[in-house]
């Protein structure tokens, strides 16, 4: 195995790791014997600190899920777009899926951002402060334009829990999916994502109480 290959399995093995355990509960000898790395300090000389490991997997997963969203509102802008609120959250949701066929691994992308964000967010937000999520800040002013009928701090608000619900509800299609051999009953079954899309909808633009 060259030094790319040993250096790319010990983040796959890291990532598996975090997205089960988070960041706090894995151990740097845990993530070596997880890699099946011989050399004890074989993390310590690929990427100095578990620290900096971490800091890498989340350039890795953001940039991919970030590329992706751009690529799709660069598209739909060139067009005249986005017209209606259910494209804008389409580029939130499907770019964030099948992230593992990128690199013909398994998904563990989103549990690990989910659980790094409840455990340590500050690190995550640091991170991301380089322009790594410039897609998701796009998607978000067409929210604001498209939603008018909202008042703008309860917009807000929801903008928020969004955020939270769908971090959380992609995350638990991850794992149910990597548990299932074939297909799942209900991640798999036809309709469901566009049901998810019609309830981010509603949590969106539902009418404020008087």
């Amino acid at each position: 195995m060259s030094g790319n290959d040993t250096r790319e399995h010990i983040k796959l093995s890291a990532r598996r790791l975090f997205a089960r355990r988070g960041i706090d509960g894995v151990t740097v000898r845990e993530i070596v014997a997880a890699s099946e790395q011989k050399n004890s300090g074989s993390l310590h000389y690929y990427f100095r600190t578990k620290d900096a490991l971490v800091r890498e997997l989340i350039v890795d997963t953001a940039k991919l899920i970030d590329d992706r969203r751009n690529a799709a509102l660069d598209q739909m802008e060139a067009e005249g777009g986005p017209r209606h609120l259910r494209q804008v959250l389409e580029v939130l949701v499907f770019p964030s899926i099948n992230l593992g066929e990128a690199n013909g691994e398994e998904d563990t992308y989103l549990r690990f951002i989910s659980l790094l964000a409840l455990q340590n967010r500050g690190l995550l937000n640091e991170v991301l402060e380089g322009g790594l999520n410039t897609g998701y800040q796009r998607c978000l002013a067409h929210i604001r334009q498209l939603v008018t009928a909202v008042p703008a701090a309860v917009l807000e608000q929801r903008l928020v829990f969004m955020s939270i619900s769908l971090r959380a509800i992609l995350a638990a299609r991850e794992a149910s999916l990597e548990r299932t051999e074939t297909t799942h009953a209900f991640w798999s079954a036809e309709g469901t994502l566009g049901n998810l899309l019609t309830a981010l909808e509603g949590l969106l633009c539902a009418a404020s109480p008087p």
